[in-house]
Formats: C-alpha cells, sequence, structure tokens
C-alpha cells in the first residue's frame, strides 16, 4: 500500500508539470505573436485584472462561507470572457489565422520569382539612387483585395522601366502603391491600411506604416524605397527589415517569395481581380 500511495503521488506530480508547462508554452506563444501590436498592452491589462479578482474571490472563499452570491457571479463572468476576448482581439486573431496559413518550406526559387526579383531590385535601385519613394506589394497566398482600396488596373508584365514609370514624380500614380499578383503588375495608385500603434524612427513616415499595415493581415511582402534617405527595407508579417543593400535586394526577395505558401510558383497568388473601390 505505502508503495502504491507513493506512485500514485509521483503519477500526480508528473500531471501537474505537464499541465503547468503546457500552460506556460500556450502563454509564451500567445504573448510573442501579441509582443509589438496594439494588443500586447490589453492583454496584459486583462491578465492583471482576472489574476487579481481571482485571488480575491479565492482568498474570501477560503476564509469564510460567505460571499457565494460574489462566488456565483465571478464564475459566470469569467465564462463569457472568452466571446469578449473573441470581440476585442478580431484583428489579432485574424492575423494570427493568417500566419497559420503560412507554410515555410526549403525550397528554390522558380524562374518567375526570380525574375521578378530581379526587376524590382532594378528599380528600387534606381528609385533609391533619385530619391523616389516607393511601394511594391508582392501578393502571395493570401488576397489584399479586401485591405486595399483605389488603384487604377493595370494587368502588365512587370518590368524595371514600368515601376520605375509609375513612381516618377511627374506621374498620378506615384504617391501610392504598385501591387503585383500572380506574376502581373495588377494595379498601381493603391491605398493600403495603415499600422495602428506602430513605433517608427523619425525617418520612418506614412510609407513605412502603410507596408507593416498590408502585411500584418496578409502573407504579402512590400519593399519600400524612403524617399528622404533613399533606403530600401522590406515589410514581413508587419514588421520591417533594417535596410537593404542593392546588392542584395533580388535574392532577399526571391528567397522571401520561395518561402512563401504559395498559389503558384514562387510564392505569387494567381489570382485576379479589379482593385478594390475602383479606379481613382
Amino acid at each position: 500500500m505505502p508503495g502504491l500511495r507513493q506512485g500514485s503521488q509521483w503519477t500526480d506530480a508528473l500531471e501537474i508539470a505537464i499541465e503547468l508547462a503546457v500552460i506556460w508554452l500556450v502563454v509564451l506563444v500567445v504573448f510573442r505573436f501579441l509582443r509589438g501590436t496594439r494588443g500586447a498592452g490589453a492583454i496584459k491589462g486583462f491578465l492583471l485584472l482576472t489574476v487579481a479578482l481571482a485571488l480575491l474571490v479565492r482568498v474570501l472563499g477560503d476564509a469564510t462561507d460567505g460571499f457565494e452570491r460574489l462566488r456565483f457571479l465571478f464564475d459566470r463572468a469569467f465564462n463569457l470572457l472568452a466571446i469578449l476576448l473573441i470581440v476585442v482581439f478580431q484583428p489579432e486573431i485574424r492575423a494570427a489565422f493568417a500566419r497559420i496559413g503560412r507554410a515555410k518550406f526549403f525550397r528554390r526559387p522558380s524562374p518567375a520569382a526570380a525574375g521578378l526579383a530581379n526587376e524590382i531590385a532594378e528599380a528600387a535601385e534606381f528609385l533609391s539612387k533619385n530619391r523616389f519613394g516607393a511601394i511594391i506589394v508582392i501578393e502571395r497566398r493570401i488576397g489584399i483585395g479586401d485591405l486595399v482600396t483605389g488603384g487604377v488596373e493595370l494587368d502588365a508584365k512587370p518590368s524595371s522601366t514600368l515601376i520605375e514609370s509609375v513612381f516618377w514624380p511627374n506621374s498620378p500614380l506615384h504617391d501610392l502603391a504598385l501591387v503585383i499578383r500572380g506574376g502581373r503588375v495588377w494595379a498601381a495608385g493603391v491605398q493600403l491600411p495603415l499600422a495602428d500603434g506602430a513605433e517608427l524612427p523619425a525617418q520612418l513616415g506614412a510609407r513605412h506604416r502603410a507596408a507593416m499595415g498590408v502585411t500584418e493581415e496578409s502573407d504579402c511582402i512590400a519593399v519600400v524605397v524612403s524617399e528622404e534617405t533613399g533606403q530600401v527595407r522590406i515589410a514581413e508579417g508587419g514588421s520591417l527589415t533594417s535596410p537593404i543593400e542593392s546588392e542584395r535586394l533580388a535574392d532577399e526577395i526571391a528567397g522571401r517569395l520561395a518561402r512563401g505558401a504559395a498559389r503558384g510558383e514562387g510564392g505569387l497568388a494567381m489570382e485576379s481581380q479589379p482593385p478594390a473601390g475602383g479606379a481613382s
């Protein structure tokens, strides 16, 4: 009997350790995902309030047989918090499912993706040298039609010359974004959503915030050329890289396209639809 009792105690201790490890892992994943997003502060405040109330109710309940109504209300309210969390963190949950849907495989860039990357890199180098601002969005598996507004549909073969002409200062489309879909220039003059609460250095402005915004809720990547500094960065997953040298830009773009979950070759979405909001 003592042996059985000791074995049961070890089993209980092991179960508790496994449960604590699973809970710790879930909390860690949630915090790593929310870090740097607008939901990070809200979830921290929510957890602190929940823990404080739970401890208060537990202490009062253990100290006395009273406060039954308070404990009853707390237990029922806690069951409703799941619905409240879904409402409050809807943008973060949507972004989480978008990230889960991305499959990163180690595969070599297709010739189409490599050629597209070279054209974008050549155009970005020209724009950077002349300090012409630009945002070039490359759509991948998740479409961005419901995230953007405006734009003029082009449906053209991508080339460095075309991209340079779109962002030439005298062009009526140069202020907004150019979107590439299915290996073709889908539209230009496209308005992108801005990232909320993003802390950016002083030299980075609306273009970089727009690039971060559109990549937060989609698996697209965005190449951004700064009008002030001429530096070229890539936005992916709501984050910006450090400035990328022109010699490395083509390989960097091609590598990211190869890692994306693709509908077609090279991580490029293959469907086509008119720009949201019509022409502008």
